[in-house]
């Protein structure tokens, strides 16, 4: 897997970075250069204790070699997670998006080695993080200092807390009571709420909306659906609109419905949306329920990732306002352009770290949803903007073959083009190669 080296967060580094940052004069001698010499060594050894890249410059290539292999791992684990080989119902929804979580860190976690490395080879100090922790394995990665199975053991718990609610109410398993109790602990006691925007990564993300308490819809929905699991209580779910609605199984879904204490069942689980007017929610029945598709679990993962690749390609995209995924698509096949133009391409400038991080989200949808189109046509275009012209030629042909007629058409000229810019690109890539070796 190719990597992208980034500009780290700003707050990888030194908030007195430019008081630390220091210089060695070499148009004269200075009695305390020998000071700054051993202030330089002494932070280069710092670094190394915390990344590991710095130890030793041979070491450079293992890591390297170390972090493809975790990345790799990472994604066969969540490929055997979702496997079609499985049935629905064995899928873990929280393992298979802790996985995801995992992938995403490893990508991440390489491009600070990287950036750091780069910045204290120019003599600019790096502030290591004082809360690392080394781990050898996916299983064994902290995701904000815990491990999989440890953020696992976290939705235990808090089954437990529901468990221990009802038995200081001295209730019963009413279905009504028991998740009463379920949003008692998670919005009350544990501060659970949704974000309405999401514009930071800790809503995106299963492990950091479970230590933020703050995240998107389906993540909610997705740790509501595995803390009833725990305890006994099958939840099912749909997409509704704008909303992902969930309500626990039953064969009486009017019973979802019935009004007590001034709210009903589907409105205690799903809450303030089930009121919004402006919702679809608001007019559903019992009725109208029972014609709602139900996601499975496989399905549930999907719409996790699709707001994984949105979210990631808002901020890929953020300095170009109004940028669709699509856009060089209908400039391709406008008549009135030049033939050649998309030959000399003027490819948007995105942000490359999140632009990869859509593209790793969009390869594991893939793996989902291998024969949708649409999908496959956004993966193709990510793939173009991320100037992968090869791979994109690959992926949006193959779209063209599962596509409607009328898309196909849309593509084809555009993918004639891009081949012609994979061409151009690969001359260019052996004239540069040529210009080096012959002397």
């Amino acid at each position: 897997m190719d990597f992208v080296y980034c500009m780290p967060a700003a707050s990888m580094f030194s908030q007195t970075f430019a008081a630390d940052h220091f210089f060695i004069r070499y148009d004269h001698h200075h009695h305390h250069d020998h000071k700054d010499l051993r202030r330089w060594r002494s932070r280069t050894t710092a670094a190394a204790s915390a990344y590991p890249l710095f130890s030793n410059p041979k070491d450079s290539s293992s890591r390297h070699k170390f972090y493809q292999e975790a990345l790799k791992t990472a994604r066969d684990k969540f490929a055997q997670e979702i496997s079609f080989q499985s049935e629905d119902k064995d899928v873990s929804l929280a393992k298979a998006l802790l996985y995801v979580a995992a992938e995403d860190e490893t990508f991440m976690v390489f491009n600070r080695e990287m950036d750091a490395c780069s910045f204290l080879n120019e003599g600019i100090n790096v502030c290591p993080s004082s809360n690392a922790r080394e781990w050898d394995s996916v299983e064994q990665m902290p995701l904000d200092g815990k491990t999989i199975s440890e953020w696992m053991s976290e939705l235990d718990a808090i089954a437990k807390e529901v468990e221990a609610e009802l038995v200081s109410r001295d209730i019963g398993c009413h279905l009504v009571e028991v998740l009463q109790a379920v949003n008692l602990v998670l919005f009350e006691l544990r501060g659970f709420k949704r974000s309405p925007v999401l514009v930071d990564s800790k809503h995106s993300y299963l492990h950091l909306v479970l230590s933020s308490g703050c995240g998107s819809a389906i993540l909610l929905s997705i740790i509501y659906i595995e803390v009833c699991r725990r305890l006994g209580l099958t939840i099912v779910g749909s997409r509704v609109g704008e909303d992902f609605l969930i309500w626990p199984q039953t064969t009486y879904p009017e019973e979802l419905f019935k009004v007590t204490s001034g709210h009903s069942l589907f409105t205690v689980v799903n809450g303030r949306c089930v009121k919004d007017p402006r919702s679809m929610a608001s007019d559903l029945t019992g009725s109208s329920l029972l014609g709602l598709e139900i996601a499975s679990n496989r399905d549930i993962v999907g719409i996790a990732l699709a707001n994984l690749i949105r979210f990631h390609w808002k901020r890929a995209s953020r300095s170009n306002l109004g940028l669709m995924l699509t856009s060089p698509l209908r400039h391709a096949h406008n008549a009135n352009e030049k033939p050649n133009k998309i030959n000399k391409p003027n490819v948007p400038l995105l942000r490359p770290q999140d632009l990869k991080l859509a593209i790793m989200a969009s390869e594991r949808l893939l793996i989902l949803q291998p024969h949708n189109w649409a999908l496959r046509r956004d993966h193709g275009m990510m793939l173009y903007y991320n100037r992968e012209y090869g791979k994109a030629v690959q992926e949006l042909s193959i779209c063209m073959a599962f596509a409607p007629e009328e898309e196909a058409e849309l593509l084809e000229p555009f993918v004639e083009k891009l081949h012609l810019m994979r061409l151009e690109s690969s001359w260019k890539s052996l004239g540069d190669t040529a210009s080096v070796t012959v002397k």
